[in-house]
This record gives C-alpha cells, sequence and structure tokens, in this order.
C-alpha cells in the first residue's frame, strides 16, 4: 500500500481520547555511591522534565503524528495540574478538564545511567462522583460527533466506569464511530461492543481467562475476548514478537519491528494512537496494525515517555518494506 497517503490524511483526522491524564516526571541524575544510611544508591539530581503520561499520551502520540486529537479526563486543581494543562496547550492538544476534589495523577521516575531507580505515584483511584460524570457525559454527547474516531484510554484511575463506557460506546454506535480500548485487568467487562481492544499478553491472558504459552493458545485466548466482549476486533501486542491482529474470520500475526528496546514505557498508549488514527484515516485493520507497530518500535527504542513523528515513521515503514 502507499503508507505515504495514509499518513497524509493524519492531518485531517480528528480523534476523542477519553480517560485517565497522568502526569509524567523524571528526575534525571547519576550513582556514584552508596549511601550510608542504608543499602539504596545516591542518586545526584541534573535535572527533571515533565511530560504527559496515561491518556495525555495517547493524545501526544496522535498530534505528533500530523492529526488532531482532544482529551478528556480529569486534572485537579494543584500544581501538576497546571503543569499538564500547560503541556497539552504547548503541544496543540485541545482539551476538556474536569474536577473531582482530587489530585491530579503523578507517576514519578527517577533515571540515572538510563535505568530506572525507583517509582513513586501519587494519585487517587476512587471513582469520579456524580457531579463530574454528568458535566463529562454531556460534554462527550455532542464532542463525539465532532470526531472521527473514539480512543478510551483505561489506566484504572476512576476516570473509566461502567457508564461512562456505555455513554461513549452508545454515542459513538448512534454516530458509527470507530471506538478503540486500551484495556485494563479487571475492567475488561466494561468494554463490549467496542470496535477494538488492544490488550498485552498479560492482559489478553487474564481477560480471557487463558494462560497464554503457545500459539494454539494465543488465538483461543484472542477468540474468546473477541466472542466475550461481541468486539469487532482484538489486537494483542506481544512485545519482542510482535502483534496479531484478530478479525471475524481470520488472524494475522506481525512481527516486531523494534532494534532496540531502552524503555517501554508509553508504548502500548502509541499502538493505540497510530492505529486508531491510521484506521480513522482510510488503512485498513491489517494495514493500520502494520503502521502502528512501526511507531511502537520508534518509541521504546527511547529513554522516557517518547512519541513518534511522520518522518521518523515513514522511514521505518519504508525500510519494512525493502526488508
Amino acid at each position: 500500500m502507499n503508507y505515504n497517503n495514509v499518513l497524509k490524511n493524519f492531518r485531517g483526522t480528528k480523534i476523542l481520547v477519553i480517560g485517565d491524564l497522568i502526569l509524567d516526571c523524571y528526575i534525571w541524575g547519576k550513582v556514584n555511591r552508596i549511601s550510608p544510611e542504608a543499602p539504596v544508591p545516591i542518586v545526584e539530581v541534573t535535572n527533571d522534565t515533565f511530560m504527559l503520561g496515561g491518556a495525555a499520551n495517547v493524545a501526544d502520540n496522535i498530534v505528533a503524528l500530523g492529526g488532531k486529537a482532544t482529551v478528556v479526563g480529569m486534572a485537579g486543581k494543584d500544581r501538576p495540574g497546571d503543569i499538564l494543562r500547560e503541556l497539552l496547550e504547548t503541544r496543540g492538544i485541545s482539551s476538556a478538564l474536569f474536577d473531582d476534589s482530587r489530585p491530579t495523577t503523578v507517576k514519578t521516575r527517577v533515571i540515572a545511567h538510563n535505568q530506572q531507580i525507583v517509582r513513586f505515584d501519587k494519585e487517587d483511584r476512587g471513582t469520579m462522583g456524580s457531579k463530574a460524570f454528568r458535566e463529562i457525559a454531556g460534554f462527550l454527547k455532542d464532542a463525539i460527533a465532532e470526531h472521527d474516531a473514539v480512543i478510551i484510554s483505561d489506566y484504572k484511575k476512576g476516570m473509566i466506569t461502567s457508564e461512562m463506557v456505555k455513554t461513549a460506546i452508545s454515542a459513538s454506535r448512534l454516530r458509527k464511530k470507530f471506538v478503540a480500548v486500551d484495556p485494563k485487568v479487571g475492567n475488561f467487562q466494561l468494554y463490549r461492543h467496542v470496535s477494538l481492544i488492544t490488550p498485552n499478553l498479560m492482559e489478553a491472558s487474564q481477560g480471557s481467562g487463558i494462560e497464554i504459552t503457545d500459539g494454539k493458545s494465543l488465538l483461543k485466548a484472542g477468540k474468546t475476548l473477541m466472542s466475550r466482549l461481541s468486539c469487532k476486533s482484538v489486537l494483542i501486542t506481544r512485545g519482542e514478537e510482535g502483534m496479531s491482529l484478530f478479525e471475524k474470520d481470520r488472524v494475522v500475526h506481525i512481527p516486531t519491528v523494534a532494534r532496540h528496546v531502552y524503555d517501554v514505557t508509553g508504548a502500548g498508549d502509541t499502538v493505540i494512537a497510530a492505529f486508531t488514527l491510521s484506521h480513522a484515516s482510510g488503512a485498513t485493520m491489517e494495514e493500520a496494525a502494520v503502521i502502528s507497530n512501526h511507531a511502537a518500535g520508534i518509541v521504546v527504542a527511547e529513554v522516557g515517555t517518547a512519541v513518534p513523528t511522520p518522518e521518523k515513521l515513514l522511514e521505518s515503514l519504508n525500510q519494512g518494506r525493502k526488508v
């Protein structure tokens, strides 16, 4: 296929991202000694950076690839929330952020010599209040009509509830919109009747109740998920083994293109962003899977939450075609 045409169509495609917003904080440093107080390394901090995480990173991937994105979620009235809003504005991402009297979710990673030393999280994973739900649901009914596809990014931080998913799916089906879900273990029962779910191997195993140990169990798990959730397709990401796309009448296995894997943080966000943007821009399901596979191969080669660019993606796709 002519990938260039699909990538050109990215510029006119609008994706609505619904999910848990996360502020990723990276503290960078170096380790030269062990603490005399406890057997732990002393990190001499050299820099700190903030990046968009969770559903915000999905939206960031879409915009980085040339598409347009609106992200819908919750953010607190606190300094991390202010930073999150500033990052979204700087990246050119439209947003509808709602306050539910909870702190903004923050994941802080301490990294020295390109290795993560420790991570600590600040979050409230409780279910959102009824007032916030009504406000978000009201916004979604109009917003879905204005976008070409919908992504539900579930990080299990309280945004994605049964009522929220039903509202999004109902409005999307009414408008005949493609709905993709990046799932979380324990929430699979929420995702019935979506267009696509993108679990990794562990999530697919637990969601289907089938331990995936070989090709046979992989096929059984994928088909079980499709049947159990009445969804149109399942894309199981398999790390160094690539990914497997399940549709009604066939299964396609796509080998990985990643040459170097330094950090898998946010790779799932890249997969669902690139897949949905590609499909909404005219690619078939298989073509969208191939494109998302190449996009993921780009981001895992970088440390920290990274995003691909159209230039890098097209270069990777062209190299893959030559091979």
